[in-house]
């Protein structure tokens, strides 16, 4: 007599779909977590930092809050460059205009509560952290009298007491290490030079003019692995390749006639350079294993500004100035469809911005 019961192996394959069933259940009953991008972008003309979030789920920008940060009420001061500590435990500000010199403002990220300031020198623009050394380096840009080499600022940010300045260029612009924290980078905006600085002697250790007739460099970015340094020329409508191991120009990506590149950032993964076009109020990207243009995007507000990649090097995040009264908006880019996502108003004339970190969400049904 045959059993009726079912042959063991059934039984199993049975209980193996049974239980990726009920897997893929609790797994579609869960949202899968989005992202929330959190960037800080200075407002020159309103004196006043902004805090941007980004849900990359709704594809949304929203102000989080705005921190007023000049201290003279009838003047406007110009909050200019931003940097965020590599612990994202503080952001940094400079304010351009002071009596009788500039200053750069320390903030406790996510509170916003102000800690302390340092003076610096005349006109303080872009900066960053040394990873080597822990020490900020601030480019001081000197609109004042007849022109003369300007300096980097060297801060300690533990006591916002500035240790050092390193004469450089004329108009000097951008504050960028290299990969191994060690080497900074900064151009003469004036002289169309190229400046390198050892973080760890505080000397200029080489230049290099990257550009003929009237170049006005006005940013580098050093590639994240590559021997490489990218150089905005807002003059002559090019992004300069310098190759820094043979110290020489090796490329020249044009940008296209009045375009004006004025800033621009090497994705943290190397695949893409995103710069912005002040002249146009664009914003181009471009494929770095191709050399090639990917994109060339309108902006929401007429004059782009700063540029930064968030570190997973999905989304660019743009400032745009705005003309007059108009007001200052981020624009956030897509780096894997090359599109304009999302955009948030801010204050007038939005220049710096500075990413300062991720965090997860559960996002909303659509």
């Amino acid at each position: 007599m045959r059993s009726s019961l079912p042959a063991p192996s059934f039984i199993m394959d049975t209980c193996r779909l049974l239980f990726w069933v009920a897997v893929l259940s609790v797994l579609t009953a869960v949202p899968a977590r989005g992202q929330n991008y959190y960037a800080y972008v200075a407002s020159e003309s309103a004196d006043e930092v902004a805090l941007v979030r980004f849900n990359a789920d709704t594809e949304s920008a929203t102000v989080e809050e705005t921190v007023p940060v000049g201290y003279i009420a009838p003047e406007t001061e110009g909050a200019h460059g931003m940097t965020v500590a590599p612990d994202g435990e503080h952001w940094f500000v400079s304010i351009a205009h002071g009596k009788p010199y500039g200053r750069v403002a320390k903030y406790e990220a996510g509170t916003n509560a102000k800690v302390d300031t340092a003076h610096v020198g005349m006109f303080p623009a872009t900066m960053e952290v040394a990873p080597s050394t822990g020490l900020l380096h601030v480019v001081n840009f000197n609109l004042h009298g007849e022109p003369t080499p300007g300096t980097v600022s060297v801060v300690d940010p533990e006591t916002m007491t500035e240790m050092d300045k390193v004469k450089t260029g004329i108009m000097p612009h951008g504050s960028r290490f290299a990969p191994d924290g060690r080497t900074h980078y900064s151009v003469g905006m004036m002289d169309g030079t190229l400046y390198e600085i050892d973080a760890l002697t505080g000397q200029v250790t080489r230049t290099l003019t990257t550009g003929e007739g009237a170049p006005k460099p006005t940013w580098v970015d050093p590639h994240p692995s590559r021997p490489l340094a990218y150089v905005a020329h807002n003059g002559t409508d090019e992004v300069a390749v310098v190759n820094r191991d043979d110290w020489a120009v090796t490329q020249r990506l044009q940008t296209g006639e009045g375009t004006a590149p004025y800033n621009l950032e090497v994705s943290p993964d190397g695949s893409t350079l995103v710069v912005s076009y002040k002249g146009t109020g664009e914003t181009g990207i471009w494929n770095l294993e191709t050399g090639e243009r990917a994109a060339r995007l309108p902006n929401t507000q007429s004059v782009t500004h700063g540029v930064v990649i968030s570190p997973d090097s999905r989304y660019a995040f743009v400032s745009a100035e705005g003309k007059g009264d108009d007001p200052g908006a981020v624009d956030v880019f897509d780096l894997r469809t090359n599109e304009r996502v999302a955009s948030v108003e801010v204050g007038p004339q939005a220049g710096g911005i500075a990413f300062w970190k991720t965090d997860a969400t559960i996002p909303s049904a659509r």
